[in-house]
């Protein structure tokens, strides 16, 4: 990676990587694990058990990666496994739409205090959400329709 990665170097992990490593640890302990590659972005993958009655399989895996603007832009979450699409509340390219840039620091991503473990209780919840909406019709919460980007990969399907 470049030299300028939040996450420093190989030899020299950036204080916040261990913050992250830890609170991962301590929150989910051994469901998640870092995933390093040599060349590419840090990641976390994991398998988490949907506890709801009725849907197709209840082990979930996950992904949670960090874009090399991390932490002033948020870690992305996909479900890897299995397949769920929604035309509510995901980008094109899977990633998981996890709450509003509008709610701002509050409500929404906090470069200063979120982190991974952030993204991947947003996440949990989201599966919920999802199959909540596929049995009901309707998106649990508060809901505001977003205009797709233009010019943009990362459009969200509606």
């Amino acid at each position: 990676m470049s030299k300028s990665s939040w996450w420093g170097s190989k030899n020299q992990v950036s204080n916040r990587l261990r913050v992250e490593v830890d609170l991962m640890r301590a929150t989910f302990a051994d469901t998640f694990r870092l995933i390093v590659p040599k060349r590419g972005l840090l990641y976390w993958v994991g398998d988490v058990e949907i506890n709801l009655r009725g849907i197709p399989q209840r082990v979930h895996t996950i992904k949670i990666l960090y874009p090399e603007e991390y932490p002033n832009r948020p870690a992305e979450a996909y479900v890897l496994h299995p397949n769920v699409y929604s035309e509510k509340h995901q980008f094109e390219d899977g990633q998981l739409c996890l709450f509003n840039p509008k709610d701002g620091v509050v409500y929404g991503w906090n470069p200063s205090k979120s982190t991974a473990v952030t993204v991947a209780g947003w996440a949990i919840q989201w599966l919920y959400a999802y199959y909540t909406w596929r049995a009901t019709g309707t998106w649990p919460g508060i809901e505001e329709r977003m205009p797709p980007v233009k010019n943009s990969r990362r459009r969200r399907r509606y």
